[in-house]
């Protein structure tokens, strides 16, 4: 049974803790990171976690994901939940289920955040929690 999580984060992710932290809140993506590895070590999940700005990338770790046997994927596509195709064909052709998080809740911001491209592939979404969100999500991947 595959015990990799896949937790990727897009855009503008790396400057959690400074960014708009009104919106964000000041946990450090590294933080995140600390307290989502725990949280899957307690399931006896490993974590592959990462970050990056571009669309390409995510979508390359969307395959790798597959390829490589991932129990699930946990993806924060920032911005790009609201604007990427791409990703949305890559999580619709991947095997491993697929998690949406967010930090905010979408729906209550501006009207072009309310459209979710990569929710019409997720299995579930847990979003306006902050870093609960994404511990929420290692829960619902563990209990795949």
């Amino acid at each position: 049974m595959p015990t990799t999580l896949f937790i990727l984060n897009g855009p503008n992710l790396n400057l959690l803790g400074t960014r708009e932290p009104e919106i964000y809140g000041t946990t450090t993506l590294a933080e995140i990171e600390a307290a989502c590895i725990a949280k899957a070590r307690e399931h006896g999940l490993r974590v592959d976690f990462r970050q990056t700005n571009h669309e390409g990338t995510l979508v390359d770790w969307l395959h790798e994901a597959h390829a490589g046997g991932a129990k699930a994927v946990i993806i924060n596509a920032a911005a790009y939940t609201h604007t990427s195709i791409a990703l949305l064909d890559a999580a619709k052709a991947i095997t491993p289920p697929v998690i949406e998080v967010h930090l905010s809740d979408p729906q209550t911001r501006a009207d072009f955040r309310h459209r979710s491209f990569i929710g019409q592939a997720a299995d579930q979404c847990f979003k306006g929690k902050g870093l609960a969100s994404y511990l929420e999500a290692i829960d619902a991947a563990a209990a795949l």
